[in-house]
């Protein structure tokens, strides 16, 4: 094997050797992180910020950023519990059908926010990264508006399956985690929407000069994005069996941590879902480690926060050569 094709697989499984050499390192060192429920664990942990991080995949790679997932998830999370209690009269155990609409009226919505950042993108010219941060914000003061400041507890008894049930032994947000993988992935690898998003954001003129529908393929992105987001607040208001407005603060920053980490370039046209799933599953590791190592929590934060600099920094020295 020759030094130019020991670079290449370097380059190419450079964080995945890391996250390898974490598994052992953790596993040596912390009784009862390899067993089958720790791993189940850490897989629903990782479950929300990881289908968001596919979906912001797709966006950094066309050439965008989107700063309101975080905004996103708690606001669809106060509105699908409010859809429900409206829906239902207030009754102590809604219906079904009212918790059907909520997810449609809920999804509906997010696709809305998603449209509306790609519009004022393609119309005015207003950069992703402003849009996003204003509706950071406006998404975050429409949760607290939508309950008031106090969470809404409207759903029917049966709910919390959807955030903490199981399926053959497996939490049913890793199945959500998975679909959400296998929609990206396939779209990304097999479809001829993925090899627009990769030319739009390689050259967006280039693209644009042999016929590739620019805006449109911005769009989509952004819309899937804000859609998963949602499905993650769906999830983390079954998890709490309630809409509350202080959920996911934060979160934007980890799920485009995880996707740099993944090697996903912030220039556009490069990168994997694959790359974003080994990502999130560093950080959803290094988590689960420094709490059963026993650390305290800010001291987690410093430890975090450098190790991730220290992934980001190898994976582009590696990328560099």
């Amino acid at each position: 094997m020759t030094s130019t094709h020991l670079t290449s697989i370097l380059r190419r499984n450079s964080m995945l050797l890391i996250l390898l050499a974490l598994y052992v390192l953790v596993a040596t060192t912390a009784q009862g992180f390899f067993t089958i429920d720790n791993q189940l664990n850490i897989l629903r942990n990782i479950a929300v910020p990881g289908m968001i991080a596919f979906g912001m995949a797709l966006v950094i790679i066309v050439g965008e950023i989107d700063l309101s997932v975080g905004s996103m998830v708690a606001v669809s999370a106060c509105l699908t519990a409010w859809l429900v209690d409206k829906l239902s009269g207030g009754a102590l155990e809604p219906a079904a059908w009212t918790v059907i609409l909520a997810f449609v009226g809920t999804l509906l919505f997010a696709a809305s926010i998603g449209l509306m950042a790609g519009l004022l993108r393609q119309k005015i010219s207003v950069p992703t990264f402003i849009t996003t941060l204003a509706m950071m914000a406006t998404l975050a003061g429409l949760a607290n508006l939508i309950t008031g400041g106090v969470p809404i507890s409207s759903f029917p008894s049966w709910y919390y399956f959807i955030g903490s049930g199981r399926l053959l032994g497996v939490p049913v947000p890793v199945y959500l985690l998975a679909i959400a993988f296998a929609i990206t992935f396939t779209i990304s690898n097999f479809t001829a929407l993925g090899r627009s998003i990769y030319a739009v954001g390689g050259n967006m003129e280039a693209a644009r000069l042999s016929g590739i529908n620019v805006w449109r393929t911005k769009i989509i992105c952004l819309m899937m994005t804000s859609v998963f987001a949602a499905t993650g607040g769906i999830i983390y208001s079954s998890l709490v069996n309630a809409g509350n407005p202080t959920i996911a603060r934060g979160l934007e920053l980890e799920v485009i941590s995880a996707v740099i980490i993944g090697g996903i370039s912030l220039f556009g046209g490069k990168g994997t879902i694959w790359g974003a799933f080994i990502g999130v599953l560093f950080l959803g590791v290094l988590l689960n480690a420094m709490t059963l190592w026993g650390f305290n929590p800010y001291v987690q934060q410093v430890i975090k926060g450098g190790l991730i600099l220290a992934a980001v920094f190898i994976n582009f020295f590696i990328d560099r050569k």
